[in-house]
């Protein structure tokens, strides 16, 4: 059964602006697209271009199919569901057949989204689980084949760079440097990001950038994410906070910049967001944006770790999919935290779709009007 997209739950829902951000985002970015079409040699804005941008990581299949608007983006369809792809990969090196079983259902379901919404020009790319298997490209084959899509293996940095470009906007327009940070299924992506007056596109404003092999998934198949106490909990982190330290050498300055902050973007962050804000169902309205206390972080932390495994799956912000990897992800959240000390974290419901999308747009000259 499909799970609702938790980003968008396939709603149209304009984007880049919010009623949490500081300041009125603009589309940035930079990437791909069908060029508008002129008249009189200006540029008329394509109303009817749909544009589709899919996600296969280590333990989702995410798609977001949106149309160009003012200094954004709507939403016209969305699809989320967890498929697992690296479930095993880690000790086998290899993708399961299962799990790609799972997958390539998925993205069935996907082209067939992209069908009936008349997409014109789509991304499709899959991450760190392709990037590690052996038979990545084996199954990306198969995905051509059986699903008719065809997708693309993206490096760490363009993962990185995607990432940021999706949710920069939400960065207090104030600070002179943030870390961002994409906590995914089979890695992390952490970002050194400068001040907005160094460029307009976030990724010219990358100082640093580390792909941190740590991940829900592989985090929670080496410890284990049923029972975790608070001793395995803290194994966890030190483990988290050992491959970090790299990055943290490289990026030390980023802790003295005026009004430096956490960005994060991912499901264990807006977790902690929705719990925090004691939702009865998630919602992504109140989530994306949100400006979180380190006290309130560290509150539901210590809840998170007090529960059974029974009591995470029954919480409506986790679910009985995802209550296995909740912990891990807070292992990798609070090493992040402990190594680049502050008082706030903003929370990101978007990311490496929205970046995705804001890129091909940005190409197209999606928002260039005649005048």
């Amino acid at each position: 059964m499909a799970v609702e997209d938790r980003q968008h739950g396939g709603v149209a829902v304009a984007t880049p602006p919010h009623k949490h951000s500081a300041d009125p985002p603009r589309a940035g970015g930079a990437a791909c697209g069908t060029a508008p079409r002129s008249h009189n040699g200006h540029h008329v804005y394509r109303a009817q271009a749909t544009y589709a941008a899919l996600d296969l990581g280590t333990n989702n299949c995410r798609l977001l199919i949106a149309r160009p608007a003012q200094h954004g983006f709507r939403v016209v369809d969305a699809f989320s569901r967890i498929v697992r792809l690296g479930e095993g990969l880690a000790a086998s090196s290899r993708l399961g057949e299962a799990a790609m079983d799972r997958a390539v259902e998925a993205l069935k379901i996907c082209r067939g989204k992209m069908a009936n919404r008349g997409v014109t020009r789509a991304r499709l790319v899959t991450t760190e689980a392709c990037r590690a298997a052996t038979n990545g490209l084996d199954f990306v084959r198969r995905v051509a084949t059986e699903a008719e899509l065809s997708l693309e293996i993206i490096d760490q940095r363009t993962e990185a760079t995607l990432a940021v470009s999706g949710c920069a906007a939400l960065a207090d327009p104030a600070a002179e440097g943030v870390i961002v940070f994409d906590i995914g299924g089979g890695s992390t992506e952490i970002v050194w990001l400068g001040s907005r007056s160094e460029a307009r596109d976030p990724a010219a404003r990358i100082r640093e950038w580390a792909s941190l092999p740590v991940g829900v998934v592989t985090v929670a198949e080496r410890y284990g994410g049923v029972e975790v106490s608070r001793e395995l909990f803290e194994r966890m982190v030190e483990d988290c906070t050992d491959v970090l330290e790299p990055f943290v050498k490289k990026a030390a300055g980023v802790r003295q910049a005026r009004s430096f902050h956490l960005l994060g973007t991912s499901g264990t962050v807006t977790t902690v967001a929705g719990i925090h804000l004691g939702l009865p169902r998630y919602d992504r309205r109140e989530v994306d944006g949100l400006w979180m206390q380190q006290d309130d972080i560290l509150t539901v932390i210590d809840r998170l770790i007090e529960m059974d495994y029974a009591a995470r799956a029954a919480n409506a912000c986790i679910g009985r999919e995802r209550a296995d990897l909740v912990l891990a992800g807070c292992a990798i959240f609070e090493a992040i935290r402990r190594a680049f000390p502050s008082d706030r974290v903003r929370i990101a419901d978007r990311g490496l779709r929205e970046g995705i999308l804001l890129r091909m747009m940005h190409e197209d000259r999606a928002w260039w009007r005649r005048r």
